[in-house]
């Protein structure tokens, strides 16, 4: 009989040997994963980026319309405004009878004294006749005639500074002025409301019963917009007819000055004295304000009107795509469960869904900004405006869209790494 030794101590097992190599989830089968997720449900997809798409266009296209409407602002208020300056005169009244109107505290020749500063282009008087009291009509018969028309007396440099464009006749030369002829140019509205349709058979209106022959029509002024809605004659036939400005301010005598580009507050600093070098006192000098305070006041308003609605539509994108994320957890649980048992780590699971929901921001953000795009592009086409967008807005416009959709799925990635496999196996 064969013996044994001592029977020892049972040796001590070491730590259980791995069946394989880690797992691993590589950048290509992330993307293929997340391609696969996002593919899988399509009409869903759609609806979840909606609110991306809808966000990020709001932002590209606010953007983009505020820089583009603030360009062609810049345009014309800067041609317009930016060379126009104004005089307003304050005529001595002492020793005029009461009733009677004051003299004009402008000079005869203001027209080529204010012409001979360098850097005005076109220079005039101009002042409103009160209409109240007046009959405008276009036949000679007593009775009302038409209502809610405005007068007034121009010289031929006011008139050029306003820069009527006629839609037929011409415009009131110096040789009306000087031989103070009873003639009037009407705005296309007043020559529609007094029947003026033609010029060819010098048609006539009537103030006050006498004649105006009607030499033009305009339909667009630079300046003076309040000349739109009624008529001008020469400022000589108002002086002889109607009696010197009046004193009020809406009555009172004005210069109005067209300048050169940057030449407006040098104009201005001279035009006083040039008119008036006895008493410059006598002339208020106004000039143009500055353009990019004012613009750029409303431009930060509609920016940050306009932008606080696009941050709304990307905060309703983003909870979008945070609950259809959760939900496809929810959907979800026995894939992520038959994942980890085939050793899916946790951190592979949650790549796996803020993958999904970054991709959807990604897509939504690349839609969205071509949308926002082509909003601009057509805004501007249908205006004939320049367009402008700006490279720093409408670049980071998808990553925008990217940031949002990895937010938003970062708790649904969280929850989906946290699942238990056994429970998710089982279906719970």
């Amino acid at each position: 009989m064969t013996t044994t030794g001592p029977v020892g101590p049972p040796s001590r097992l070491g730590p259980p040997s791995r069946l394989g190599p880690p797992s691993r989830l590589g950048p290509r089968d992330l993307a293929a994963e997340a391609l696969a997720g996002v593919l899988q449900r399509p009409g869903r997809s759609v609806l979840t980026m909606l609110g991306t798409v809808l966000g990020i266009g709001a932002f590209v296209a606010v953007l983009g319309l505020t820089a583009t409407a603030s360009g062609q602002i810049g345009a014309g208020f800067d041609l317009t405004r930016a060379t126009t300056v104004t005089v307003t005169d304050h005529p001595v009244t002492d020793g005029v009878p009461p009733g009677a109107n004051p003299p004009s505290g402008f000079p005869a020749d203001s027209d080529a004294r204010a012409g001979r500063i360098d850097g005005v282009t076109a220079a005039g008087l101009w002042w409103r006749i009160p209409s109240d009291d007046l009959r405008i009509s276009a036949a000679p018969e007593t009775g009302p005639g038409v209502q809610g028309l405005s007068l007034f007396a121009a010289t031929p440099g006011a008139v050029a500074a306003v820069h009527p464009t006629l839609a037929a006749g011409v415009t009131l030369d110096p040789y009306a002025q000087r031989a103070a002829l009873p003639v009037v140019l009407l705005s296309r509205t007043a020559a529609a409301r007094l029947g003026v349709t033609r010029l060819d058979a010098q048609p006539a209106i009537f103030i006050q019963g006498l004649p105006y022959t009607v030499i033009g029509v305009y339909d667009q002024v630079e300046r003076l917009p309040d000349t739109m809605l009624g008529m001008i004659v020469p400022g000589s036939t108002a002086l002889e007819r109607f009696g010197n400005p009046g004193t009020a301010d809406d009555e009172a005598a004005h210069l109005i000055a067209a300048t050169r580009v940057g030449a407006a507050d040098v104009v201005a600093g001279q035009l006083a004295v040039a008119l008036r070098p006895d008493a410059p006192d006598l002339l208020t000098v106004t000039a143009p304000p500055d353009p990019h305070g004012l613009r750029d006041r409303v431009t930060s308003d509609l920016t940050g009107l306009f932008l606080a609605l696009a941050a709304i539509c990307l905060v309703v994108g983003a909870v979008g795509i945070a609950n259809t994320t959760l939900v496809a957890v929810l959907e979800r649980t026995p894939e992520i469960g038959l994942r980890r048992s085939l050793g899916a780590r946790t951190r592979h699971i949650a790549a796996q869904f803020l993958t999904e929901s970054t991709a959807l921001g990604t897509l939504g953000g690349l839609i969205g900004t071509c949308l926002g795009v082509l909003t601009v592009l057509a805004v501007a086409a249908s205006r004939d405006w320049t367009a402008v967008l700006q490279p720093w807005a409408t670049l980071p416009a998808p990553l925008i869209g990217s940031a949002v959709g990895l937010l938003a799925g970062l708790y649904p990635a969280v929850r989906a790494a946290r699942t238990d496999p056994l429970t998710a196996l089982r279906g719970g």
